[in-house]
């Protein structure tokens, strides 16, 4: 068995942090000079046996939501053993900036701005380093799929409350890219709820007609027919306080899929909360959902 690490290019451009073996496989953490944020920036990067074996394999990239760090899902979720079983590797990128010393940034996480939001702040002073969709989409899954052995136009995306609409957003904004999709509690529909309201307006500012483009259910809405005719999957806990807020509007996205007949499977589940107890339970469906999708993709 082979341990393969980042070829030269990608090995002098990432700080390998830790290494863990796990189920088979590795787990890498990993810190890089980012052109896109303008800081350095984290990520966890789980390679499964099949390519430490030597064989390409699909990819799946983990969003997670307010408050994580790319350590939390890779820690709690407890991913890695049925990712190995599937022949999965596993992106985890850190949500946000950090260290940027923009005035109230710490203060902030509580509603939204500071966090990433997985989008480009147009507003200073956070247009100057909140640029996550770009750091994803133009530096990051570039960078690891030319350096990972991985098969690039086998890649999934999902992710959890803000993460879950970085998910469905990013895979809307840029099809094409991602094969499956996607989400746990996710925020929804932003432009409606107030934690979206607060970090769009500190983002974006106060015109209200750019918000749409970042909002999930108004990007289905605007969609010509299915983007993901598989099918999309999307799990919430029915004893979600954040539900009961009306923070994250399921109902808003089951709206604008059926509107214009994009498959989705919207499971509510009675008893789960908000937080990791309710990912772990429903981290196995998920990646059996990108591994059936992603295998297909393959045909």
């Amino acid at each position: 068995m082979t341990n393969p690490s980042p070829d030269a290019a990608a090995g002098a451009a990432w700080e390998l942090l830790a290494e863990h073996g796990s189920f088979g496989g590795v787990q890498r953490f990993h810190r890089h000079a980012s052109a896109e944020i303008g800081l350095p920036m984290r990520f966890a990067l789980y390679l499964p046996p099949q390519a430490l074996q030597g064989q390409r394999v699909p990819l799946v990239v983990y969003l997670a939501g307010l408050t994580c760090t790319e350590e939390t899902f890779t820690i709690k979720a407890g991913a890695q053993r049925m990712a190995a079983a599937l022949g999965l590797a596993l992106l985890m990128p850190d949500t946000s900036p950090r260290g940027a010393d923009v005035p109230g940034e710490a203060e902030s996480w509580d509603f939204g701005v500071g966090a990433g939001f997985y989008l480009d702040a147009t507003r200073a002073p956070w247009s100057r380093h909140w640029r996550m969709e770009s750091y994803l989409m133009n530096e990051l899954l570039p960078q690891v799929w030319r350096h990972a052995p991985l098969q690039r136009e086998r890649s999934g995306l999902f992710g959890h409350s803000m993460g879950g609409h970085g998910a469905l957003t990013l895979a809307l904004r840029h099809p094409g890219v991602f094969a499956s999709v996607s989400a746990l509690s996710p925020i929804c529909a932003p432009t409606q709820c107030a934690w979206g309201i607060k970090a769009f307006s500190g983002y974006l500012g106060e015109d209200r007609s750019v918000w749409p483009a970042h909002d999930a259910s108004e990007l289905m809405r605007a969609q010509p027919s299915a983007p993901y005719p598989r099918g999309i999957l999307v799990d919430q806990g029915l004893a979600d306080k954040f539900l009961a807020e009306q923070q994250l509007l399921p109902e808003a996205f089951e709206a604008a899929c059926a509107a214009v007949g994009q498959p989705l499977t919207l499971r509510r589940h009675a008893g789960y909360d908000h937080g990791y107890y309710f990912i772990a339970t429903m981290v196995e469906d998920h990646l059996r959902h990108h591994a059936q999708h992603l295998d297909r993709s393959a045909a």
